[in-house]
């Protein structure tokens, strides 16, 4: 996903594939999330601003859902 402001601003959920957009200006990246296994080994996507995802059985799990709530919230 990515999405152009009306005033050019550029805002993506950073893959490596995307990274030469970065190299075009001035850019920030920031972190949103955390994907961390809990205590009994499950993965959890903590939102920095937002809720907690999971828990999920795999790590790709959490990230999937990472990236769908991204999608939905940015």
């Amino acid at each position: 996903m990515i999405n152009v402001s009306p005033d050019g601003t550029i805002q993506f959920i950073y893959s490596d594939d995307l990274r030469s957009l970065a190299a075009e200006g001035r850019s920030s990246t920031r972190r949103v999330s955390h994907v961390e296994p809990n205590e009994e080994g499950r993965w959890e996507a903590q939102m920095v601003e937002g809720p907690k995802l999971g828990p999920f059985d795999t790590r790709a799990e959490a990230l999937e859902a990472e990236r769908k709530w991204l999608e939905e919230n940015l």
